[in-house]
């Protein structure tokens, strides 16, 4: 019997309120709901970031049926926010199903109805600390902030960002977004504070500010959004960018230019990623049909391959399901080992210290 919406989305919330997760039978309807919608709707997924591509691919060969459109790739999470906000009322292309942002968005979303609840199968090896409890948002993966150097123009790779400020450096010192959007370009400013001592927070977004602030001063800092192309070219010849990114950017340009990537010694950030369902999409059916296949073994070892440390990685080891060649093609564990998680409050308080300060302290335009 086809299930109507209603019939279904009631079925559905009873199930996940008694198990927490979605049974074999549910699945296999949402499946089949999934392949009638046709489409899935994503935004802000460049195929460098995270192995975005090869996860696109791997969904798209599981489920021919299902056309996936992709939205502008280079977006940043405020991006992400502003383009359910203006597709409300939108049924069409325009219109996201489903968005990967800053863990500061996934709070800030649900508070203002853009996102809907939804628990994968394999929610409970989600920790506890990077989701909501109602399913409305959770953590994808995480990586640390990183440098990443072209060799050709640079001679002396910096090791940590108080050498970022030396006069060698003039006009090479770039990040990988605009700070007063996207998240990654956000928790750089905050790892910047970490490393002048800043307690995370606000406290770090401020000392952050002001070290690009001098960082600008200097004539150090280039208001250029950093990329492959871009360090490859010259424009950003030190880029300061997550790990996974990095690696990904020096696959991608293949020696060349050579390029080396190091975290540095003080102000190791790492930094949670979360999904959500946008509350208006749609193809809601087609959504959840992507959130299982991400946080299946399949799609979870697809972001490992691109560098990122997927939500599940810790109870997937445990179970064997994680080849070691991909333990292996990421930076040495130590690189990790200092690495800060920041609390939800915490990013909450750098974002809205570094989002609301950064013209009037850096005044760097940063495009």
């Amino acid at each position: 019997m086809k299930l109507t919406k209603t019939t279904f989305a009631v079925t559905l919330s009873a199930l996940m309120a008694t198990t927490g997760m979605v049974s074999a039978q549910s699945l296999a309807e949402i499946e089949a709901a999934a392949k009638a919608e046709g489409m899935l709707t994503t935004i802000a997924l460049p195929h460098s970031w995270c192995g975005y591509g090869d996860v696109i691919a791997g969904f798209k060969a599981k489920y021919p049926e299902i056309q996936v459109n992709e939205l502008n790739p280079d977006a940043g999470s405020a991006d992400e926010v502003e383009a359910i906000k203006a597709n409300k009322d939108n049924k069409g292309p325009q219109a996201p199903d489903v968005v990967d942002v800053g863990l500061a968005f996934g709070p800030t979303m649900k508070a203002e109805g853009l996102l809907q609840p939804y628990k994968v199968s394999t929610w409970d090896e989600i920790p506890e600390s990077i989701k909501d409890a109602e399913g409305y948002w959770y953590g994808d993966y995480y990586g640390v902030m990183s440098f990443i150097v072209n060799k050709d123009l640079v001679a002396n790779t910096p090791a940590d960002w108080a050498d970022l400020l030396k006069p060698e450096y003039a006009g090479q010192v770039a990040l990988a977004g605009d700070p007063r959007a996207s998240n990654q370009a956000i928790l750089g400013v905050l790892a910047a504070g970490l490393s002048k001592g800043a307690a995370a927070g606000e406290a770090a977004g401020k000392a952050g500010l002001e070290y690009f602030a001098e960082l600008n001063k200097a004539g150090n800092f280039v208001p250029v959004i950093a990329k492959a192309g871009t360090i490859a070219q010259g424009a950003t010849p030190i880029a300061i960018a997550w790990d996974y990114n990095a690696l990904a950017w020096k696959d991608e340009l293949a020696g060349n230019p050579p390029v080396e990537i190091v975290v540095p010694k003080t102000g190791v950030l790492a930094g949670v990623y979360v999904q959500g369902i946008s509350a208006y999409a749609p193809h809601p059916n087609a959504a959840k049909l992507w959130m299982e296949y991400l946080y299946s073994d399949e799609g979870q070892n697809l972001w490992l391959k691109g560098y990122c440390h997927p939500a599940r990685f810790n109870a997937m080891v445990a179970a064997g399901k994680v080849p070691q060649e991909l333990i292996d093609a990421l930076p040495p564990a130590a690189s990790y080992e200092a690495a800060y998680f920041p609390t939800l409050e915490e990013v909450d308080a750098n974002k809205a210290a570094v989002t609301g300060g950064w013209d009037a302290v850096v005044g760097a335009n940063v495009q």
